[in-house]
């Protein structure tokens, strides 16, 4: 009886170790909340409960997964739908011409709900956010990073301190946003970052090189790379891994999806499906001790009978069972 007590506790200790995300490596393991998009329900305290169901214990949070909490105006923009419609332009996918229309009605009931969240936002309490920090940190969960939507060139200085001053609020250490292939602008929020010290990571797609960061990191220690894995891998660029060891020290996280490389069509894909070395990869950054968090973005089309929740515990899943092949 007592041998079969241990071999139970041996086993719950190996099960666990490869679902939890910080106790089995030395990984730090988050979700981007975006990865939630096509969930019925996406009020700030639901995405609480998705990340709760998937075992991850760190949070890059969207922006409209947070300002609603705080009070920010309702959209009126049916989000699922938006979403759905971003993203097979995004693939290259052709719209019909309702959905054409459709986008375009998206479009401009956006660019009126965002002046009025702008509005909003020159008088926030950001102790709601302190507050809904304070939910996360019950669930044991990080927020590490925040992504809202205020770091654009038209974006006043007053709406990017917002976005910092916000970050700061919830615990995250730096601020993510798409590169915006402009110098002048990264020195514009770099200074700003150095006033409100929060640091910036710059995001990108298939533009990504090996020099994308070059000038902005230059700029300022406070300038920082977002990377996306899968992004660059399907940018076709080459020695992906050595990038990420020769850049650890200006990597400030880490998004991962699993692409085909551009010549192979660049298809988003289950994890272990496409051209992305994730092995590798997660081994690299657990075995050097590397400490950004590694992102899981759920972009691929989610099949028939699963949703979010379950493709990123198979995601989280394949992370570990890297590690614990390779080990």
């Amino acid at each position: 009886m007592k041998n079969k007590i241990i071999l139970l506790t041996l086993l719950t200790s190996f099960i666990f170790g490869c679902t939890n995300n910080n106790d089995s490596n030395n990984l730090k393991i988050g979700i981007q909340t975006y990865s939630f998009r096509t969930m019925e329900d996406q009020s700030p305290l639901a995405i609480l409960d998705y990340i709760k169901q998937t075992g991850i214990k760190n949070v890059e949070l969207m922006g409209n997964h947070v300002e609603s909490y705080a009070g920010a105006p309702e959209s009126l923009i049916n989000e699922r739908s938006s979403m759905r419609l971003l993203y097979k332009q995004y693939s290259g996918e052709t719209l019909s011409e309702e959905e054409k229309i459709q986008a375009q009605e998206y479009s401009e009931k956006r660019k009126i709900y965002e002046q009025e969240v702008a509005e909003w936002r020159k008088n926030v309490d950001l102790n709601k956010l302190k507050e809904l920090r304070g939910l996360y940190n019950e669930a044991g969960i990080d927020i590490y990073a925040f992504k809202p939507r205020v770091f654009e060139k038209e974006n006043t200085d007053d709406d990017i301190r917002y976005g910092m001053r916000a970050a700061k609020a919830l615990g995250a250490s730096h601020v993510t946003l798409e590169h915006p292939s402009d110098d002048k602008h990264t020195f514009r929020l770099s200074k700003i970052a150095e006033e409100e010290d929060v640091l910036i990571g710059y995001h990108g797609h298939e533009q990504q090189t090996p020099t994308f960061w070059d000038t902005a990191i230059t700029q300022s220690k406070y300038n920082k790379i977002n990377l996306d894995f899968g992004h660059y891998v399907a940018g076709d660029n080459e020695n992906v891994v050595e990038f990420v060891k020769e850049n650890n020290n200006h990597i400030v996280s880490m998004h991962l999806k699993d692409r085909k490389k551009g010549v192979n069509g660049g298809d988003n894909l289950p994890f272990g499906e496409g051209d992305t070395p994730i092995a590798d990869v997660v081994r690299l950054i657990n075995n050097e001790g590397y400490t950004f968090p590694i992102t899981i973005e759920l972009e691929y089309n989610i099949p028939e009978g699963s949703n979010s929740i379950e493709e990123i515990k198979k995601c989280l899943n394949y992370i570990n069972n890297s590690l614990a092949e390779y080990n």
